[in-house]
């Protein structure tokens, strides 16, 4: 039994342009390779965090809408727990990624258009048991995996430029963040 709650409802729903407000992330680790055939030694191999759909194929990211009453990165931080079941740090703002909803039209946004905050979020823990646990599975992938494995293109778009591009930058001492590969 989960103590955790999920949100529901539209009622604290933030909406601008139009456009309904999501926020979401990349859930990411770090896992040793320890494949000595790849030429990559003992270094850590990044994986990604993905759940299953519940309305189709493929696989998504975290993501749901953004509330009144939450900063975007607490939205954000928020549905992976929600989702996926795991915590842990945002530590970039990856973009912004306009797409549109088949299941999410109403009155406020009749076209089903959102604009997503997407993060990366360095997992502390994975959880026993979180809200949509009877619904969603989790699956770690690395990169060109989960990019195979979209079920949307703004999601690859996200994991591919902004995740992707990050990662390369900050690993290389580039980009700032809070989270230590080592």
């Amino acid at each position: 039994m989960c103590d955790l709650v999920a949100r529901t409802g539209r009622h604290q729903q933030r909406y601008e342009d139009g456009r309904r407000l999501v926020a979401g992330c990349i859930p990411f680790r770090y896992r040793h390779n320890n494949d000595e055939t790849s030429g990559h030694g003992h270094e850590k191999l990044v994986e990604v965090l993905m759940i299953n759909s519940q309305s189709g194929p493929g696989l998504l990211f975290p993501k749901g809408g953004w509330e009144n009453d939450e900063t975007v990165e607490e939205a954000a931080a928020r549905e992976a727990v929600e989702e996926a079941g795991v915590r842990g740090d945002i530590v970039h703002h990856l973009g912004f990624y306009d797409f549109k909803s088949k299941t999410h039209q109403d009155a406020c946004c009749p076209e089903g258009m959102c604009r997503a905050a997407v993060f990366a979020l360095h997992v502390k823990e994975e959880l026993t048991s979180w809200p949509e646990q009877s619904t969603r599975q989790r699956t770690w992938l690395t990169v060109p995996e989960a990019a195979t494995r979209c079920r949307y293109q703004w999601m690859q778009e996200a994991l591919l430029t902004g995740f992707t591009d990050w990662h390369d930058k900050w690993s290389k001492g580039g980009g700032g963040t809070n989270c230590d590969p080592a």
